[in-house]
């Protein structure tokens, strides 16, 4: 630990999620200087995903935590406690934590915490400068609003599924929960924005996010090709839909990536593998000449490169300066001189783990004034609930009960 700032120094952030997209927002918070208190639920024994194995960080005594990967990739810098909303104990202790809160973050149904008193109407009303954040899976408003929402049926609804797989396999989601990770990144921006719109009113504001609504932002070219068009985007595997050749080839050991940008690389790319001719081809001389010959262009360079090894292509396009690169697999991705160069894994201290750390994937952000530290593993459920408990006193100087 250092003393060097953070960029969120003294912002206060109480987290009301869980799962993935709401604890995505507050790992980042956290990560940037914020302290965050995450309350989790006793009844469960806290977020769901400290169940969703089969990975778990193991104990010094060789038995699981309920640290699981899953849970650790979401949830560093931040303090546990137990608290049971549904009581009038519990509701008292979330008013008050929300009341030294810059920042209340939650993924309950729309109107799910009305009943506890805990809404944001109510507690903006009680606190004008306050910054409430609501995620969903399809928002507060619209005929879906009481729909749950989990990653996968925000993929399957915003339609990056239909795009994802192969063009004559089912539709495919994201390798990852990418509409919960993208949600979490605007309700990160969303949220600094509206602290710095608090910082120069003091008028706070209640943030609507939808993991649909977000999903749908990051359609990006496709649904732009869509609106311009009116052409329904299809699934083209690894190719792109706006440039050629963009996509994963075959080596003869292999695939490889090639990812030509403009006309000049192109003709580059043809003369370092061997195939000038295609450079000079009238049918290729342009970006929009190969998406309109993608098939017979494709059909053409798959036997040239198949018959060559992977670093040997990925040799000649470095010296042509052409883009592309190798697929590697998490472990190689993880373990590569670029990744460890980056900073891009590292180990928290955790005592009560076997090994005494946990490694986790770190922040990709590299501020020069204000660097992320990693101040604290993700927390065992409720380790922090004496300790922030004992902050909350009645005017008597008695700890409140939960």
């Amino acid at each position: 630990m250092t003393n060097t700032p953070m960029a969120l120094d003294g912002l206060y952030v109480l987290d009301l999620s869980r799962i993935l997209a709401g604890p995505t927002a507050t790992q980042l918070l956290g990560d940037m200087g914020a302290t965050v208190i995450k309350l989790e639920n006793p009844k469960t024994g806290g977020d769901d995903t400290r169940g969703w194995g089969p990975n778990y960080a193991m104990g010094t005594d060789g038995t699981k935590t309920d640290l699981s990967a899953y849970f650790m990739a979401a949830n560093r810098n931040k303090q546990s406690i137990a608290v049971d909303i549904s009581t009038p104990e519990g509701q008292e202790t979330v008013r008050q934590l929300a009341a030294r809160a810059d920042v209340v973050i939650e993924n309950y149904k729309p109107d799910g915490l009305v009943n506890y008193g805990l809404d944001h109407a109510t507690l903006l009303k009680a606190h004008p400068g306050l910054v409430y954040c609501s995620i969903s899976g399809f928002g507060q408003t619209g005929p879906n609003r009481e729909q749950p929402g989990y990653d996968l049926m925000a993929q399957g609804y915003g339609g990056i599924m239909s795009l994802t797989g192969a063009p004559d396999g089912p539709p495919m989601k994201v390798g990852v929960g990418i509409a919960d990770v993208m949600c979490g990144m605007y309700a990160t921006i969303g949220i600094l924005a509206a602290l710095r719109h608090r910082d120069a009113t003091g008028q706070g504001q209640h943030i609507d996010l939808s993991l649909v609504d977000a999903q749908m932002a990051w359609l990006i070219n496709e649904g732009c090709n869509f609106l311009t068009s009116g052409k329904v985007p299809e699934r083209r595997g690894n190719a792109h839909p706006n440039i050629v050749p963009y996509d994963a080839f075959a080596a003869s050991d292999g695939h490889v990536l090639i990812a030509v940008g403009n006309d000049s690389q192109f003709v580059r790319f043809c003369d370092a593998i061997g195939a000038t001719s295609l450079g000079t081809d009238p049918r290729y001389t342009t970006n929009l000449d190969r998406i309109h010959n993608r098939i017979s262009l494709t059909e053409a360079l798959t036997p040239i490169l198949k018959a060559l090894p992977k670093e040997d292509i990925l040799a000649r396009m470095r010296a042509a300066k052409v883009p592309g690169g190798p697929i590697q697999n998490v472990e190689e991705a993880l373990t590569s001189d670029q990744a460890r160069a980056r900073g891009t894994v590292v180990s928290v201290p955790r005592d009560d783990v076997a090994d005494g750390h946990v490694q986790l994937l770190a922040n990709p952000l590299k501020f020069s004034a204000t660097p992320v530290q990693y101040r604290s593993a993700p927390p065992r459920f409720g380790q922090d609930t004496d300790a922030v408990l004992a902050t909350l006193r009645t005017d008597d100087g008695r700890e409140n009960d939960t």
